[in-house]
């Protein structure tokens, strides 16, 4: 009988124990520019579109940070690992004469705490 109520305790701490993502949507993020970059060649502009506010800023330095290291390619997706969150997005570079803009358009956001949030548009 112990060796029951022993297993059936030990099953429920480790069915308990088990930690699952939870799955968000959003619709209303952030947009806006973050980084102007001027240097003698160009004027670099980074924006984020449906951000989230508290790494916005951090996400931006990292994309910038990626372009000039030449490790961007206009329109394709990458996953940016912050501080707080992983933040997968859309990437779209656009030149012209010397202004280069960069544009991040978030589409999923996995938070190191669990959460995962994905941006639907509000149709409205």
């Amino acid at each position: 009988m112990k060796k029951i109520i022993f297993a059936l305790f030990l099953l429920s701490q480790v069915s308990f124990s088990q930690h699952k993502s939870n799955v968000e949507s959003y619709s209303f993020g952030q947009n806006g520019m973050e980084i102007i970059a001027k240097s003698k060649q160009s004027i670099v502009i980074v924006s984020t579109y449906n951000a989230k506010m508290t790494i916005r800023e951090e996400i931006a330095r990292k994309i910038y940070s990626m372009y000039a290291e030449n490790k961007l390619e206009d329109n394709k997706k990458y996953t940016i690992a912050g501080n707080e969150a992983n933040v997968t997005g859309n990437c779209i570079i656009r030149k012209k004469n010397n202004l280069i803009a960069i544009d991040f358009y978030y589409e999923k956001v996995e938070w190191y705490s669990g959460l995962v949030e994905i941006y639907k548009k509000f149709i409205g």
